[in-house]
């Protein structure tokens, strides 16, 4: 007896990415999806984010800006998730055109002026510039790289959220305690 073992590319199910996308193009709304995520204050500049059913993502704030420094803060959260996005985009692309990737990082930063946040100007209080620099170790040839790039570039949520102005509604509701 012959036991198969497969190895996926890139260790992606595409059959699985292949089935949601045939399933859109079948009913296209099957396109529209929603995420959530509920946040809980923990005291200071401390609090987490429950996501599904996983175990709560913390926050807080480094020292100089108050905090405790006991976990990464929003701004940082917000550039490790352009980031893993953008890693999903390159490993699934990637693996779609047949290109195996031996190794991929992402660095990436952003500068914020605080003036805003800090309540000592009016105007933008987010990033100003973000970067992210790609590094693809690959066999692949260099147009396939380029063509991979412009591809993820293009398709990312984040990204493009990241990009554009989105509309955002951020309701109150007060209980008197």
């Amino acid at each position: 007896m012959t036991v198969e073992v497969q190895h996926p590319l890139n260790d992606v199910d595409i059959q699985s990415v292949g089935n949601l996308v045939a399933a859109v193009r079948e009913d296209a709304a099957k396109a529209k999806t929603t995420w959530a995520a509920h946040v809980t204050w923990k005291g200071g500049f401390q609090s987490e984010a429950r996501v599904r059913g996983f175990d709560p993502v913390r926050s807080d704030e480094p020292p100089a800006l108050g905090g405790t420094d006991t976990a990464p803060n929003p701004v940082e959260q917000l550039l490790g998730a352009l980031g893993n996005c953008l890693a999903v985009g390159y490993a699934a692309n990637a693996t779609v055109a047949g290109i195996r990737i031996d190794n991929l990082t992402i660095d990436l930063k952003g500068d914020i002026d605080l003036h805003v946040f800090l309540g000592l100007a009016e105007g933008h209080a987010g990033f100003d510039t973000i970067t992210a620099k790609v590094r693809i170790e690959s066999d692949a040839p260099r147009e396939d790289i380029e063509a991979l790039h412009a591809k993820v570039t293009a398709s990312s949520p984040v990204g493009h959220t990241l990009g554009s102005a989105v509309p955002l509604t951020v309701d109150l509701t007060h209980t008197a305690g």
